[in-house]
């Protein structure tokens, strides 16, 4: 005789689903909470922000434009899209994910600290990486690199065993091809 009950027709519970990365860029009106209502509608929901970039992009129209990262099953980022159009002061949400058109970057400043091979070896593997030296000293260096996250996890990945000191990122930036604006 078997313990198992048999399944509730109420039973909501969803299979795992595979996460995804989503990148949202989100044009807000530039006023006082509207970054702290964003944040709030992750945190109050349990989602995560794995990355955010924002600025005033138009001081006439009073916008600012907000990129997220987060992860999620496709349900759950259909819910955080469909949450983010409902605040008040959302004027646009795009998937940048989704978007064919959509492009991603992100900056990065890498100091590290090496002499004799190791030097020799993170200034080599910066030129490949086309990564840009901002300053250098007798024991380190400063880069500058811009490219997707994947590049600059890389290039972080490699610098580690050279004599990695501190790392700076800014976060995944958004845009898309093409004369149409958000």
């Amino acid at each position: 005789m078997s313990d198992a009950q048999p399944a509730s027709v109420y039973d909501l519970s969803h299979a795992e689903e595979a996460e995804n990365l989503a990148t949202f860029a989100i044009l807000v009106e530039n006023e006082p909470g509207v970054l702290h209502r964003l944040v709030g509608l992750f945190a109050a929901r349990g989602y995560n922000i794995e990355s955010l970039t924002v600025a005033e992009t138009d001081r006439n129209a009073h916008t600012s434009r907000v990129t997220i990262v987060t992860r999620g099953a496709p349900h759950v980022l259909e819910q955080i899209e469909a949450q983010l159009e409902k605040m008040v002061a959302t004027r646009h949400v795009q998937d940048v994910t989704r978007d064919p058109n959509g492009l991603e970057r992100e900056l990065a400043l890498v100091k590290v600290k090496g002499t004799g091979p190791d030097r020799v070896e993170a200034l080599r593997i910066a030129d490949i990486f086309r990564a840009k030296v901002l300053d250098t000293t007798i024991d380190s260096f400063i880069f500058e690199l811009t490219g997707v996250s994947s590049k600059i996890d890389k290039f972080v990945e490699l610098m580690r065993p050279l004599g990695l000191v501190e790392l700076s990122r800014t976060g995944v930036l958004s845009i898309t091809r093409g004369a149409d604006a958000m």
